[in-house]
């Protein structure tokens, strides 16, 4: 991990993970795997990120929080199907669009929970200056409506994580980097001016088909919500061109006082769904670009189907929220494999052919920035007491069953995920190596020294375990006892095979060890009896040598 130069300020992040989402399963050849997210927390834990930031196991949401944007009937629904009662709700699968690309699994309505559950809870702690930045990989899920799941997407936690900061914040900005058009968070806010929505996606015989340039709200929301759409194969440079200069131009027009960034990884290059050819830093640089506004930021996950490109990159974008770069070698971790052949954490582009001309991008940049301009500056909300929510007793007091525990017992897990390890703070168990704190010394070249050895540290005479004489070591095994061999003078001994022994220097050894003779400075003669040799410990039969 190296740190980013040029951060004024270190960011608090909170970063959401529920080890049970590893475990729901789309079904057979269904392209979204939420084992993606188990893969980049893999990452995340043995690239040491955990250090930097406070880790939180998020309350699952409940049906009534659901039902703040969902239906009474569809979140009813969801709770109660599963795979083996499935055909008692034919008519209400056709009803709610549940069947093919949203398939009946087990743990639906669990998966469902957990995924909202970390967005409405980092929401929460951003309302509250629990932390700076908010991260949920298992959200995102833009495209599920009211009353209807689709794209994959059941519960649209995005629109519930607004709804959230709605409640302490005037103004929140929507931005949407998928490759698809985040179609049911625009929808939800089509007609207010409390929500800013922009998204840039593919356009044109693609799924969901909306988001079309002339999409910008109605009613009290007209020219609230943004569109960009894009062609295949755009590329890095193309896609900051277009980006950085909208995004700039919202911040100073809207003001929000929150962002949420929707962060789909199917706008990579090599996507399995996706078209575009973003590089990992090319889709890193928005999540960069947008946490320079140093404003409350919820960081949520969303589409992408490599799943070893879409961890990839999620990490590398935690590392960021942080502070810190990656570095470029990926550790070792329980998905080592899907990382071959060349174990390294770059995302790179393709060749493939770039479809938005410049004069097709800056057509639409006009047209987009001219929309903006009918704003004409943040509009004003009116004042008003906070509703109060079910998880503002968590979120106030979250020690509240402390008194209630036993205070023999371990303490909890959920206290030592939340602490972050402060900057300069060293534990040689977890941190050895780092900093340049391990000793690069390299026993097959005697001219190395080491970095931090600080001598002219040889080895041979002096070193080795033939240094320690009659002495014995404590201890169980081989390793516990030590045979005293004696060396004699290669003048009393006749034609035999020699043993080249480095002298040691001056500096690190004054004299010669107490049972070695040696007769001149390069070589010294072993003889040892042909039947057995004693030993302060035990008796080592030595086969005879023909040698001697």
């Amino acid at each position: 991990m190296i740190p980013i130069d040029g951060e004024n300020q270190k960011k608090r992040v909170c970063y959401f993970f529920d080890s049970d989402i590893g475990g729901f399963h789309y079904g057979p050849g269904h392209p979204m795997k939420p084992t993606r997210i188990r893969m980049c927390h893999s990452l995340v834990m043995n690239y040491g990120l955990y250090k930097k930031m406070e880790i939180f196991r998020a309350k699952p949401a409940t049906k009534r929080e659901m039902t703040q944007f969902h239906s009474d009937e569809y979140v009813d629904f969801l709770s109660r199907i599963n795979p083996s009662n499935m055909n008692s709700f034919i008519k209400e699968q056709h009803k709610y669009n549940v069947g093919d690309d949203c398939p009946v699994f087990d743990g639906l309505f669990d998966y469902c929970s957990i995924s909202a559950g970390g967005s409405m809870e980092g929401a929460a702690r951003l309302s509250r200056d629990k932390c700076d930045i908010a991260v949920n990989w298992a959200g995102g899920l833009h495209h599920a409506k009211k009353s209807e799941a689709s794209g994959f997407c059941y519960v649209n936690d995005i629109v519930l994580g607004i709804l959230e900061l709605l409640r302490y914040h005037s103004r929140v900005l929507y931005i949407d980097i998928d490759v698809h058009h985040g179609d049911g968070v625009e929808e939800a806010f089509y007609t207010t001016d409390r929500v800013m929505t922009v998204s840039f996606h593919k356009y044109g015989e693609y799924f969901p088909g909306t988001g079309e340039l002339r999409d910008v709200g109605v009613m009290k929301g007209k020219y609230y919500a943004l569109n960009f759409p894009l062609r295949d194969g755009i590329t890095d440079e193309n896609y900051k061109s277009v980006f950085e200069p909208v995004i700039r131009q919202v911040m100073e027009t809207y003001d929000p006082s929150a962002i949420v960034l929707q962060c789909g990884t199917d706008s990579l290059s090599g996507d399995k769904l996706g078209c575009l050819n973003l590089s990992m830093r090319g889709h890193a640089n928005c999540v960069k670009f947008v946490k320079s506004f140093n404003k409350p930021l919820l960081l949520l996950g969303g589409g992408g189907y490599t799943m070893r490109n879409v961890s990839r990159a999620w990490a590398y974008e935690t590392g960021l929220a942080a502070g810190v770069e990656l570095g470029p070698d990926i550790p070792v971790n329980e998905y080592y494999e899907y990382f071959g052949p060349d174990y390294e954490l770059d995302v790179k582009s393709s060749n493939t052919d770039d479809m938005n001309t410049p004069a097709y991008l800056d057509r639409v940049k006009r047209i987009v920035l001219e929309n903006l301009r009918h704003v004409g500056g943040p509009p004003s909300v009116q004042m008003s007491d906070i509703p109060s929510m079910p998880i503002d007793e968590a979120l106030d007091d979250p020690n509240q069953d402390e008194d209630l525990m036993n205070p023999n017992d371990r303490r909890p897990m959920r206290l030592l995920d939340s602490r972050r390890q402060a900057d300069g703070e060293l534990s040689d168990s977890d941190d050895e190596g780092e900093g340049g704190r391990r000793n690069h010394g390299s026993h097959r070249d005697p001219d190395s020294n080491g970095e931090e050895s600080g001598g002219n540290h040889k080895f041979g005479m002096g070193v080795g375990i033939l240094a320690s004489g009659s002495t014995t070591t404590h201890g169980a095994g081989p390793s516990g006892h030590h045979t005293a061999v004696r060396l004699i003078s290669a003048s009393n001994v006749g034609a035999a095979s020699s043993m080249d022994v480095d002298t040691p220097s001056t500096e690190s050894v004054t004299e010669p060890p107490a049972t070695a003779s040696v007769a001149d400075s390069t070589t010294a003669q072993v003889e040892l009896p042909k039947s057995m040799v004693e030993t302060d410990e035990m008796a080592v039969d030595v086969p005879s040598s023909s040698a001697s």
